[in-house]
């Protein structure tokens, strides 16, 4: 016998609707999402360099994830709009895997999480680097989106074990 999974997104009648979280209790939340760009050598060495055509890679696509986070309410239809308190946005150049491995972690003290705000600004962030890119490599792959931790509210905390459980469960 399976447990009936309750929508909580529809009402009684199948209609979309938006959460209602009037009653729920502000808590300080927090999410942390990853993910990465591949790409090949010529692309890494450019992206070393800081001398792009549109300029420097990192910078401006982490300054798109910021902004990505805060307009979250706007692209996903039933998000709640969400007033952020922090939103980092890290790059890493992954030589030996010819990446850069983005990571965003989005704070707030409110009545609903910052999950999607965070895996927003990990998807704008690779979507930047992949436009400033792609007249050097237009091969490069947009990988491994995924939530890795979140805190607070009353659904309890997560901390994903490890990015191979995503794929084998």
């Amino acid at each position: 016998m399976s447990a009936k999974i309750q929508m909580t997104h529809f009402d009684a009648d199948g209609r979309a609707q938006m959460v209602d979280v009037s009653e729920k209790h502000s808590t300080i939340r927090i999410a942390k999402a990853s993910g990465a760009v591949g790409m090949s050598q010529d692309a890494i060495r450019a992206v070393k360099s800081g001398k792009t055509k549109k300029g420097d890679v990192c910078l401006v696509a982490e300054l798109a994830g910021i902004t990505g986070a805060k307009k979250t309410s706007n692209l996903i239809p039933l998000c709640h709009p969400v007033e952020l308190t922090s939103v980092n946005i890290t790059t890493e150049i992954d030589e030996e895997n010819r990446s850069i491995l983005v990571t965003a972690t989005v704070k707030t003290t409110g009545r609903t999480g910052v999950e999607m705000e965070a895996l927003t600004a990990v998807a704008t962030t690779c979507l930047t680097i992949y436009d400033m890119l792609k007249s050097v490599d237009r091969e490069m792959t947009i990988k491994d989106i995924m939530l890795l931790a979140k805190s607070g509210g009353s659904s309890g905390d997560f901390e994903r074990r490890t990015a191979e459980h995503f794929y084998t469960s």
